[in-house]
């Protein structure tokens, strides 16, 4: 049986769940596609459509959402009586990351249940308000943090899956999607990240991961394929400064495709 304590927490959750619209995880197969970087863009261009946006970092072993934001000297107040407060950002964007609970720089050595509980409990503590979106980026595969986050959230809206268009990538793709139709987890696309390079010069495609594999493991799979963003060099400067490249790249053709990225999970989500 549960002890009261967890029913207590699972009740929490529910309440503040409730008063979020679109619970959305972001999701990848393997490491290094980009994920982070897809989740943080994505929590941003919706914050600056005056969209109210949570976005949750648990990955609890590689936080890198607060650097991505230049949020991470920045820390978390609140009681146990009335809720953690998140860590604003801009008008709109509200962060919550095990990075900023003194954890930035120092390695976390836990096992599964610290893990499920510290998520559970940015869940059920964390003052998160009326959110029209709360954006949930999650370690690679399919793991102890996915796994919670989608028991704690029966009514979870979906996951959003990123990968590049390399084989060894889109193998992993299709157990992130097996995994969420295991636990009847709704897929909302895959996107191809960093799926060529435009040449600074001749502005030629340049085929780096190869291309065109997310749409394959998008058709083959029976969902939807949301987009391909291509590479930008730039784009690791900007994160290391703690600049979405949405906030100050509109112009780039990486910024071009994200929009349309953008637009397609919120016309779906309609």
């Amino acid at each position: 049986m549960k002890n009261e304590k967890l029913i207590e927490q699972e009740k929490r959750i529910k309440e503040r769940m409730s008063n979020i619209k679109h619970k959305i995880i972001v999701m990848s197969g393997k490491g290094g596609v980009g994920k982070t970087t897809f989740a943080v863009n994505l929590a941003y261009s919706l914050s600056k459509e005056g969209k109210k946006v949570g976005l949750l970092d648990i990955d609890i072993h590689g936080p890198n959402v607060a650097k991505m934001l230049g949020i991470e000297g920045e820390k978390l107040y609140g009681s146990e009586e009335e809720g953690i407060l998140p860590v604003k950002v801009g008008e709109n964007l509200f962060v919550i990351s095990i990075a900023l609970v003194g954890y930035g720089e120092k390695p976390i050595i836990w096992r599964g249940p610290l893990k499920s509980g510290a998520i559970r409990q940015f869940l059920a503590d964390v003052r998160w308000g009326n959110l029209d979106y709360l954006i949930i980026d999650s370690p690679p595969g399919t793991g102890d943090e996915p796994l919670t986050v989608a028991q704690a959230i029966p009514d979870i809206t979906g996951a959003v899956i990123v990968a590049t268009g390399q084989e060894v990538a889109i193998m992993d793709v299709k157990k992130s999607i097996e995994f969420a139709k295991e636990l009847n987890m709704n897929v909302i696309g895959v996107v191809e990240n960093m799926s060529v390079l435009i040449c600074p010069y001749c502005h030629k495609e340049i085929d780096i991961f190869k291309k065109g594999g997310g749409e394959k493991v998008a058709e083959e799979m029976g969902v939807n394929f949301l987009g391909r963003i291509p590479f930008e060099p730039e784009i690791v400067n900007l994160s290391d400064e703690g600049k979405p490249f949405v906030s100050t790249k509109e112009s780039l053709p990486v910024s071009k495709a994200f929009s349309d990225i953008v637009k397609k999970i919120e016309s779906d989500l309609k």
